[in-house]
């Protein structure tokens, strides 16, 4: 275990120092979910007016399911890094040394874990200065960026695991957008599935994005029911640690067809 923790550490510090030296995609990470928040909150800020849909401000409803959105969408293109190993021969080295299989994917899901936190806090920010307010205090906000760590690291999984079994980045690119945007609309990001169609809502019990917004949504209500944040963040943690063993293995798969 200790020898796992040590390359997973040497792993995490490899890619935290790649993204440093990439300021532009600093920027770009965190300015996008910015964009998202302020321009859904605009456009939508009308749909508070619906019947049920509660007595909130929509950019209150909407800042949790933007966190979840960001952690979703950037964690698509965490495979592109593998790519580029790849094609540059790096990822055969990597394996062909001691480094632990788990660490090589642990250590970049770890890096990926970081900036998905940072760009969490950033669309808090946003939205408290635009009037969102909420009840749940440093508890609710701690379970969001839990829940969206969590989004990050099982999505941030399958790129990885695609990239190692396809090695093309524009089959990497298809296949995340064929996944994230379905996804993002079948959940509770932008509206309360009761108000969608029936089929939408549920759908949306069987979607692990929506597990994440329910769950943050819950924690950072004045009145959270815990039970129901509870079990859609324990769905979500077994979903993440089945999908992050799932992209582990893949490099078996890897390593037989080079």
């Amino acid at each position: 275990m200790s020898t796992v923790l040590a390359h997973t550490g040497f792993i995490t510090s490899r890619w935290l120092r790649a993204q440093f030296r990439s300021p532009a995609l600093i920027a770009f990470t965190l300015v996008q979910p910015a964009i998202w928040l302020l321009l859904f909150g605009q456009l939508f800020q009308g749909i508070v007016r619906l019947p049920g849909f509660g007595d909130t401000s929509y950019i209150a409803f909407l800042t949790p399911g933007i966190v979840m959105m960001t952690a979703l969408m950037s964690s698509g293109w965490n495979g592109t890094t593998f790519i580029t190993d790849m094609e540059r021969g790096v990822m055969d080295r990597m394996l062909a040394s001691p480094v632990r299989r788990g660490a090589l994917m642990a250590g970049q899901l770890l890096s990926n874990a970081t900036s998905t936190a940072i760009q969490a806090l950033l669309v808090f920010g946003i939205g408290l200065a635009a009037g969102a307010r909420y009840d749940g205090g440093v508890v609710g906000f701690l379970v969001t960026v839990a829940a969206s760590v969590l989004i990050g690291t099982a999505f941030g999984s399958l790129s990885n695991a695609v990239a190692l079994l396809t090695r093309q980045q524009e089959a990497l690119i298809g296949i995340s957008q064929f996944v994230s945007l379905p996804l993002t609309f079948l959940s509770s990001i932008m509206i309360d599935p009761k108000l969608a169609p029936h089929w939408v809502e549920v759908a949306a019990r069987f979607n692990p994005v929506d597990w994440a917004t329910v769950a943050a949504r819950e924690a950072l209500s004045a009145d959270p029911d815990w039970a129901s944040a509870g079990r859609h963040g324990l769905c979500l943690l077994a979903f993440t640690l089945l999908v992050a063993y799932l992209s582990t293995r893949a490099f078996r798969t890897y390593q037989r067809s080079v």
